[in-house]
């Protein structure tokens, strides 16, 4: 583990492996160790850069709003610290929104693009209440909205097999700053539409579905499956396939790694 700073604030990250370099961002109310059950196998064969997104874990806040740019100027500091200029990104629901902003401010350096349980549409009307009203909720009583949200993140089935999971994550999400939590509401509720470019750009992209999101609306996300170049994978379960189906999204990214390399050896 280590550390790095952007605009004075302290970021927490970890880098393993050698080979090509792949980004794993997390989701909200996560921190980098959600990814603590695929990077080593990710790792084989590529450098796996974990890190803790502005407000979770061990990073710090910058202010009341961490816009999803900010985010992804956050993450290009740190990569930039560490002499990667070209890398795949893989990001889960909101690291998915970040991933998307990196791939727009910066699209000559993703060679790769994995959104899973994410989507590159902006949030509805209805969903911009829904942020607001869980702003009010954090701001009332973060450790009630911490318990609620994260066993609502499961498909209905998965909650009781999937208990001891939940409780380790709702410990994760307890010990974050209130601030933190708001602030990527606040940041996830003004982010902008992104799906031109999750459509437009022209490296291999992967999406990651579940079929039963509490969190994502899939009839929104079918067609995003449809756009140029995109792999589409839907799991039967939730929001959380890191855990409701590790070993399938394991392989899935092992295969999309190993494509990925493959293009780029032949073009070599």
């Amino acid at each position: 583990m280590a550390e790095s700073r952007f605009r004075n604030t302290k970021i927490h990250f970890s880098s393993e492996g050698d080979g090509p370099a792949v980004v794993l961002l997390h989701g909200f109310l996560e921190d980098l160790t959600m990814w603590d059950q695929l990077a080593p196998d990710l790792a084989r064969d590529h450098q796996v850069i974990r890190i803790d997104l502005l407000g979770h874990g061990k990073s710090k806040n910058t202010g009341p709003v961490h816009e999803m740019e900010e985010q992804a100027h956050m993450v290009r500091s740190v990569l930039s610290e560490l002499g990667i200029h070209k890398y795949i990104v893989i990001g889960h629901s909101m690291g998915g929104y970040v991933a998307l902003a990196i791939a727009e401010l910066y699209p000559g350096e993703i060679t790769g693009l994995a959104l899973m349980n994410s989507t590159s549409l902006a949030d509805t009307p209805e969903k911009q209440i829904n942020r607001d009203r869980a702003i009010q909720a954090v701001k009332q009583n973060h450790r009630s909205f911490v318990r609620i949200a994260i066993p609502g993140l499961f498909a209905p089935g998965n909650r009781e097999k999937f208990s001891k999971e939940i409780k380790a994550l709702t410990q994760i999400s307890l010990s974050m700053d209130p601030q933190g939590i708001t602030a990527s509401l606040e940041g996830m509720k003004i982010r902008k539409d992104r799906s031109d470019i999750f459509k437009g750009i022209t490296v291999p992209k992967l999406l990651i579905i579940g079929e039963q999101d509490p969190a994502l609306d899939l009839d929104s996300l079918l067609p995003q499956g449809q756009y140029p170049g995109v792999e589409t994978v839907v799991f039967k379960d939730g929001h959380m396939s890191h855990i409701e189906n590790r070993s399938e999204l394991l392989a899935s990214f092992l295969q999309f790694l190993k494509d990925i390399d493959q293009v780029y050896s032949d073009g070599k």
